[in-house]
């Protein structure tokens, strides 16, 4: 088989939906003058550190839009978030960050609408190997510190708390 898993999403809360078209709407008005395009998860990567295996993710930021072959973007996007739910979390937090790690995606966002809350993580040089990335959490966004939401990789493209999670009470 050379693709993963599919789950079926047909039980994903329409929150889940929700959160990520207030992300794909919210940032690709502001970079639709650029290079880079956003797009929400109906968008196939493939990489060769994943065996040419296609994966999926809920939205990313590719600025790389010309590599690619057929219904695949090639190329690496430099930032992915995933929306956590029940069924793929476990997926998200491991296996599909550690895979976003080996290819060197800049900056991994786990957002969890049922908390209202966003894990930012950046890639940073591991201290112990040249080579090796690892994945650093930056910050823990709550309505708390709801001000703080930034896409570091990003920085004059914004989204507020109250845009990404509009629509989810």
């Amino acid at each position: 088989m050379d693709t993963l898993p599919i789950k079926d999403m047909a039980n994903t809360y329409i929150e889940h939906s929700m959160v990520i078209n207030n992300f794909v709407t919210t940032i690709g008005n502001q970079i639709k003058s650029s290079l880079c395009r956003v797009f929400g998860d109906s968008v196939k990567y493939k990489w060769i550190e994943n065996d040419s295996k296609p994966v999926i993710p809920d939205a990313s930021i590719n600025c790389d839009i010309k590599n690619r072959r057929s219904t695949n973007f090639l190329g690496v996007p430099r930032f992915v978030m995933e929306v956590l739910s029940d069924a793929t979390e476990q997926y998200d937090r491991n296996e599909k960050m550690e895979l976003y790690k080996k290819v060197e995606v800049a900056e991994y966002w786990l957002v969890d609408w049922r908390k209202k809350q966003i894990e930012i993580y950046v890639l940073s040089p591991d201290e112990n190997s040249i080579d090796d990335a690892e994945y650093k959490l930056i910050s823990i966004i709550t309505e708390q510190n709801r001000e703080e939401l930034k896409i570091h990789m990003f920085p004059n493209v914004r989204i507020s708390f109250e845009q990404l999670f509009d629509g989810v009470d």
